[in-house]
């Protein structure tokens, strides 16, 4: 059964730094047409980083959309067109703490909220971490660095005190894979 929808038009509502939305009008597969609100992305990528002493590092940071301080993993958006996703993620990991790493290893790529964004991120594992990053956070971040044992990554995970779904599935494949 053939289940794609046609575009037949697409009206730009936005256009920002950071995404374009639009009110696509589709042809279903059984002919009728559906308007469907359109969040455009350029990607992003989130890194997994766990340090000698088998610690998550996971970095605490306000998310205005959630009106909450969000414990996660350090990730951001691809920040120019064609932009290497590996790159992005070594360049995200020194950004947002001290660390950086040899190379990254793409764990998953996934869609953020299919229902109406194209956000595709990439889930990189950072590989012989070292505390000797010289990069620092964008202007507009504000970032508290937290390492984590495997228990309290547990803890925190079952309490609900990590929400954040980048993250859990970050820390769910960290903990299946001692």
């Amino acid at each position: 059964m053939n289940l794609s929808e046609q575009q037949l038009s697409s009206e730009a509502i936005f256009d920002g730094n950071i995404l374009r939305v639009s009110v696509d009008t589709v042809r279903l597969p059984d002919g009728q047409r559906a308007t469907r609100e359109v969040v455009r992305h350029p990607g992003a990528v989130a890194v997994l980083a766990v340090t000698e002493q088998d610690e998550a590092v996971l970095v605490e940071q306000y998310r205005y959309p959630c009106a909450r301080t969000l414990l996660e993993i350090p990730a951001g958006k691809l920040d120019v067109a064609g932009e290497e996703p590996a790159a992005c993620a070594l360049r995200e990991l020194a950004e947002e703490t001290p660390y950086t790493a040899q190379s990254v290893e793409l764990l998953y790529r996934f869609y953020t909220s299919a229902g109406f964004s194209d956000e595709k991120m990439y889930l990189f594992l950072a590989k012989d971490i070292y505390e000797n990053s010289t990069l620092h956070a964008d202007s507009d971040e504000f970032l508290h660095v937290v390492k984590l044992p495997r228990a309290h990554v547990q803890a925190a995970l079952q309490s609900g005190q990590i929400i954040d779904a980048k993250t859990i599935i970050a820390l769910q494949y960290w903990l299946a894979h001692p």
